[in-house]
């Protein structure tokens, strides 16, 4: 096992993140970039981001265990060669697609990643701003088959490291659209400014970690546009910069509403599987009741990257 043992690259990066950020900061207060920080929605990020870590090291070891107990039944060892490596990285940027996209289409899933988007501003402290709860959604097993396929739970969490440092500094106003090439195959500031946003276009978009290739092919790109800049936060902002309301609150929620009296079996367990904003008796937004009433309310929008066709119009 002594062969599996790699540097831990998140915390090799630790110092580029501060130094990064402080750069930022210093380009934004001297108007030399553009963006914005609030001093308590930083440090809330910073704490979140150091809940994390801690939440890591206490719970993380669990889903790592776990993927080295079916590490024994893998078909086969791909070993440890540069091409192994690369191919880990390549599949797990896909499976991160993957997870990232169901965490914005299952309310369960939702309710440990939401906390990332919490904050109203999109600064790289903003990055930091990281679940607590991820173990409990089990979205670890999403890995499973890249285990069982050759590749060691080891390699794949050296791998994925690389993917978290890439998706650091993406979190930026800073940086405009880059190279006509890089935006095409890469994950960048601009891509990741739609994701963050809560403009009723960008909702549910560009859900990649490293390569937005993958969003591409499978029919969640939107281009970002400087007539529609992205206004961050989430639906329903939560309006506090209280971490442990930060962290839990849409768990709380999420409860409390599959636990209300007189609901079916069937209806609390939607509470839990059906998108953000689903309710039994269709009172409140999700993201597709906002793009179609935006679309009505502006119709020349239909159709475009992010919005639905023109709904149609009752016959008389």
């Amino acid at each position: 096992m002594d062969d599996y043992n790699f540097p831990q690259v998140t915390q090799l990066a630790i110092p580029f993140f501060v130094a990064a950020i402080l750069i930022e900061l210093w380009l934004v207060r001297t108007g030399r970039a553009r963006g914005s920080f609030e001093t308590r929605d930083t440090l809330t990020s910073l704490m979140m981001g150091t809940g994390n870590v801690v939440a890591g090291l206490l719970l993380g070891v669990v889903s790592y265990w776990a993927l080295l107990w079916l590490w024994q039944f893998h078909f086969f060892n791909l070993g440890l060669s540069v091409w192994v490596f690369l191919a880990a990285f390549l599949l797990d940027d896909l499976r991160y697609y993957v997870y990232h996209r169901i965490a914005h289409r299952v309310r369960w899933v939702w309710a440990e990643h939401v906390n990332h988007h919490s904050s109203q501003h999109y600064n790289l402290s903003t990055a930091l701003r990281q679940s607590w709860t991820g173990l409990f959604t089990f979205m670890f097993v999403l890995q499973a088959p890249l285990v069982l396929l050759g590749f060691h739970p080891a390699v794949i969490a050296f791998t994925f490291g690389f993917n978290l440092v890439w998706q650091f500094w993406i979190h930026t106003e800073a940086i405009g659209k880059m190279w006509g090439w890089f935006e095409f195959i890469f994950n960048t500031p601009s891509h990741h400014r739609v994701h963050h946003a809560t403009n009723p276009r960008y909702l549910d978009a560009n859900y990649a970690g490293t390569l937005i290739i993958w969003d591409r092919m499978f029919g969640t790109f939107v281009e970002e546009l400087e007539e529609d800049r992205p206004r961050y936060g989430i639906v329903k902002n939560i309006g506090t910069f209280n971490p442990l309301k930060v962290a839990f609150h849409e768990w709380i929620g999420m409860f409390k509403d599959a636990l209300m009296p007189g609901l079916t079996l069937r209806q609390r367990l939607n509470y839990l599987i059906q998108p953000p904003g689903w309710s039994h008796d269709g009172s409140r937004e999700t993201s597709e009741t906002l793009k179609t009433a935006y679309v009505r309310r502006n119709p020349g929008e239909a159709g475009k990257p992010g919005l639905p066709a023109a709904p149609a119009v009752p016959a008389e």
